[in-house]
């Protein structure tokens, strides 16, 4: 799944200067509700603490790896990346049991950076391009704010939102310029995790 968005976000950096010439259906306007409430799932990139009770020479901070695995004391390779905190902590006791004895570990996260599949991606004429990790209730407003707005050189009322719909990959008109230019409220829309943003360059 990540490598198709990757592929697809590049398709999209391609024919972004498309995006001022077509026009999608618009998106309607935010809830302000919370609706994807899900647990946390561990990324690479992120940091676990691990604390394991008393034994304080095996607890420990590390990274994640880019292949999504992690290496503490006593451990090696362990698979992290896609767990929630607690699948992990419960998958490093059975690890730590056989050279500790009834081993009680708790996982803290660190950095939240998250899977690839639950980010929001925003390409083109925003201030800081990036991907950001999606939060329950988070509105292209929220979105806006974490990436700095848009450029002088943005067609912000063109930008087109991708979003993937019951296995289909739908596109949308978002109002950008209006939003944070004009405060008009009505062109916020629902964030909704694997969503990509593309803001493409004015042609005048």
């Amino acid at each position: 799944m990540a490598r198709l968005l990757l592929i697809l976000a590049l398709a999209a950096i391609v024919g972004i200067s498309g995006c001022a010439k077509v026009k999608y259906p618009p998106l309607p306007e935010a809830t302000y509700q919370l609706r994807y409430a899900q647990k946390y799932k561990i990324g690479p990139g992120d940091s676990v603490q691990v604390f394991v009770w008393r034994y304080p020479e095996v607890s420990t901070t590390v990274p994640v790896r880019p292949d999504g695995y992690i290496t503490a004391p006593l451990l090696e390779d362990v698979p992290a990346a896609g767990k929630t905190p607690t699948e992990l902590a419960r998958d490093l006791e059975e690890a730590l049991s056989v050279f500790l004895r009834d081993p009680l570990v708790t996982v803290i996260v660190q950095g939240f950076v998250g899977v690839f599949p639950e980010q929001i991606r925003v390409l083109g004429e925003a201030t800081q391009p990036l991907s950001v990790q999606y939060r329950d209730g988070m509105t292209l407003l929220d979105l806006m704010i974490q990436v700095g707005g848009i450029t002088e050189f943005a067609d912000g009322n063109r930008a087109v939102l991708v979003r993937f719909e019951d296995g289909e990959q739908r596109r949308y008109t978002v109002r950008l310029r209006a939003l944070i230019q004009d405060a008009e409220l009505s062109a916020n829309v629902d964030m909704r995790p694997g969503d990509i943003l593309l803001i493409p360059e004015s042609w005048f």
